[in-house]
């Protein structure tokens, strides 16, 4: 096992290492408690096989997590009585992932009631030339 994966928390979680609040499990992928939660049952979700970010997750271990995503959000609505819940996926430092290992946070949500400001914003129009600029390097990138 490489270091990072070694010294890596999540790994250390899926190998039993480290305790952790499970809520659902299969054999690619794993979810669990936030210990520093947002809101009362928020949940990562990660894959078990040590990846970092969107750019190197194998597309099976993706499918894996976001199918696990969707059971435990329909875990949440039901249990929690969630009006609504928000996902969050961050990649790479810059981007704020703290833990360099994929993951998905389900946050349960109701607007009115939990105030979680973090993860609200304003919609603004943006200029449409650099939006279709933008585009079309992506694209063509792809």
């Amino acid at each position: 096992m490489a270091d990072e994966q070694k010294e890596c928390i999540f790994c250390q979680i899926v190998e039993g290492k480290i305790p952790a609040i499970k809520i659902y499990e299969d054999e690619r992928s794993l979810a669990f408690a936030d210990i520093n939660p947002l809101a009362d049952g928020h949940t990562l979700v990660i894959p078990k096989t040590h990846t970092e970010t969107l750019w190197e997750i194998t597309p099976g271990d993706l499918a894996a997590v976001h199918q696990a995503c969707q059971k435990v959000a329909r875990g949440m609505k039901e249990a929690l009585k969630a009006p609504g819940i928000t996902v969050i996926q961050l990649n790479g430092a810059a981007a704020n992932q703290v833990v360099m290992h994929y993951h998905v946070h389900l946050v349960p949500r109701d607007r009115g009631k939990d105030k979680l400001k973090v993860l609200e914003w304003e919609a603004k129009p943006g200029n449409m030339r650099t939006i279709e600029k933008l585009a079309k390097k992506i694209t063509e990138a792809i």
